[in-house]
């Protein structure tokens, strides 16, 4: 019996490890390849939290489904389960003690899958479709949150089909317009200090909560442009899709419309890495518990409207060695 009960696997290939000695554009830093990705844009990513032993990664895509494959130590991708929405999948995580894992869908619902059974039912519902969700444990409850484009947030106890609470919102949960992403930070202690905002524009600002000297502290960067630093050529501007800390080092990836991740140092205010191009937009990315495993998601983003979607162009999840390259430094920008 399988750690999540009867293997219902939707594909048989596994990849090989680490350092595959692949050229194609599609994987030029030549990373492990998540066998059976999805068929269609992949939308998030989530490792399972440290209470589970081993590695597993989940993706939700547009392809109305979440997939589900464990990580093996060798660089191997199992995959596991899916479960499907009848639209497409925003956003997903993990409970935190990893049995199971919730989806907020453009469907206007939310899900619980619980890996044990291999069983998912309704726990949410909306009047527009829902972009982010997360798992709230606190000492003395713990519900889900979600985030819709009818301009509410619900906090959902599993076992009621009616919110504990809802919270009005002036705009939509997410403003396409404005920001693309964002990501918290927490300090030595372990607490939440402050969050990263992506934006379409290239752009990520760094801003703490109640800094000793918020002129100095707060500050932004920019990334995901062509060209790097040089000046004197117009630049091509891209979106920032997706920020990721790492939960060892506090340091951060960021991917993008342009097809790279980055790595960076907020501290150091210094970029670590910035990867070799895709051959087409990197639209999610995170760590594993521990920050060894650095998942990143290769995928249309629509960033350049339909007439450049090409349905024939698989889609690919990479998996890349992040124990050396996200350690701080110690220089400026």
């Amino acid at each position: 019996m399988s750690l999540f009960g009867t293997n219902t696997g939707f594909g048989t290939g596994v990849t090989g490890v680490f350092g595959s000695t692949t050229t194609d554009s599609h994987n030029p830093m030549k990373d492990v390849e998540v066998s059976s990705p999805p068929d269609d844009s992949i939308s998030c990513l989530a490792f399972s939290p440290p209470t589970l032993p081993g590695n597993f990664l989940i993706g939700g895509s547009w392809a109305n489904d979440v997939r589900c494959w464990e990580v093996q130590d060798n660089g191997q991708t199992v995959p596991k389960a899916q479960q499907m929405h009848t639209g497409p999948v925003l956003d997903a995580c993990w409970s935190d003690d990893g049995s199971k894992v919730f989806t907020a869908s453009c469907d206007k619902t939310a899900k619980m899958w619980d890996l044990n059974s291999n069983q998912a039912m309704q726990i949410a519902q909306h009047d527009g479709p829902i972009k982010s969700i997360h798992w709230i444990k606190a000492p003395n409850y713990s519900c889900v949150m979600t985030g819709s484009w009818d301009k509410t947030l619900k906090f959902w106890d599993t076992r009621s089909p009616n919110p504990m609470m809802s919270l009005q919102m002036p705009e939509r949960c997410y403003c396409a317009d404005v920001h693309r992403c964002v990501a918290i930070f927490k300090d030595k202690q372990n607490k939440p200090t402050g969050f990263a905002l992506g934006s379409i524009e290239g752009r990520v600002a760094i801003h703490y909560i109640n800094p000793p000297n918020p002129a100095k502290d707060n500050f932004t960067f920019k990334c995901h442009r062509s060209n790097g630093t040089n000046t004197t050529t117009p630049q091509d501007i891209y979106a920032v899709n997706a920020i990721s800390f790492h939960p060892v080092h506090g340091t951060l990836a960021t991917v993008g419309s342009d097809g790279r991740f980055s790595f960076w140092d907020k501290d150091a205010r210094t970029k670590l890495k910035t990867s070799e191009q895709l051959d087409q937009p990197i639209t999610a990315c995170c760590f594993n518990h521990n920050g060894n495993i650095f998942a990143y998601a290769s995928s249309y983003d629509w960033s350049k409207g339909h007439e450049y979607y090409n349905p024939q162009k698989k889609n690919y999840i990479f998996l890349r060695n992040a124990a050396e390259e996200l350690k701080p430094r110690n220089k400026k920008w």
